[in-house]
């Protein structure tokens, strides 16, 4: 039987990228949140959107970003024409979700941001 509760949910082309399996999308949004979380410090990224992110390379930007807050981040944008592989992050060696990643980059700047305040 065909599950309905999200009959009628509605992605916005974010979500959708991440339910594709691309990781433009989850680059773009590293991006910004480690835009706002470095502010002012040598290792802080630039924001792009998707859509540079498959056009120009900055996978090694951000991924420097990442190790500068002590998270090995594997970077795959894709390209024009492809979704990449998913992005993965390592702790210490121990691979960890997106959120963890997050989580402990904000532990060790020792800023707390909510979503709204980077995700603009």
């Amino acid at each position: 039987m065909e599950n309905k509760k999200f009959a009628n949910s509605k992605l916005n082309d974010q979500e959708l990228e991440g339910v594709a399996g691309g990781s433009a999308g989850t680059t773009a949004e590293d991006s910004r949140f480690l835009n706002v979380l470095l502010a002012g410090k040598p290792s802080q990224c630039d924001r792009y959107g998707a859509a540079r992110i498959r056009f120009e390379d900055h996978d090694s930007e951000i991924a420097d970003a990442w190790k500068s807050v002590g998270v090995d981040a594997t970077i795959h944008s894709g390209s024009l024409i492809s979704s990449g592989w998913a992005n993965t992050y390592k702790i210490n060696g121990k691979e960890v979700s997106h959120y963890e990643a997050m989580q402990h980059a904000m532990n060790v700047v020792g800023k707390q941001l909510s979503r709204e305040e980077w995700n603009w």
